[in-house]
């Protein structure tokens, strides 16, 4: 079977420091990650680019999309590709959190998946690649009993 990879596509260069620590969740997953930068909006023909590179890829992909503001950027991959989609928009202080409303609100047929928090972004991957992969399922199941393990601890610590 082939290694799954996660495509991170970022807006700009911005967003660098929220896609590391996707990126660096989906490495703890033992998951191949990929960042790339292009905008749908200033460079669209780029952007696609992009896109068709890895959809020639025949390995199994999810490709996780960060990009504030207007986020034009997950649907337009959403509807580029045929492997799931998960928007990450970075935070904003302009917004006190992220600018979700561009993410949530896509036209009919385009669908991608919204994850606020980048280590969440990482495990729907993996949940994802889980249903066939077992290797990436029994990561999921180790990082679920380390978080489980680590509430047990913490209310241990409290009593």
């Amino acid at each position: 079977m082939s290694k799954p990879l996660i495509v991170i596509l970022m807006g700009s260069k911005a967003d660098l420091d929220h896609c590391t620590k996707i990126a660096d969740a989906c490495k703890g997953f033992g998951i191949e990650t990929v960042l790339r930068i292009g905008s749908a909006h200033k460079t669209p023909e780029h952007a696609a680019s992009i896109l068709k590179e890895y959809e020639a890829d025949d390995r199994p992909k999810v490709y996780i999309t960060v990009a504030g503001r207007s986020n034009a950027l997950s649907g337009f991959t959403d509807g580029y590709v045929s492997a799931p989609v998960i928007a990450c928009p970075p935070p904003s202080e302009s917004f006190g959190g992220a600018d979700v409303f561009s993410s949530l609100r896509m036209p009919s047929g385009i669908a991608p998946a919204v994850v606020l928090e980048p280590f969440n972004a990482a495990l729907l991957a993996a949940k994802i690649f889980g249903i066939t992969n077992v290797e990436v399922r029994e990561q999921v199941k180790a990082s679920q009993k380390r978080a489980a393990e680590k509430i047990l601890e913490d209310d241990a610590s409290v009593r």
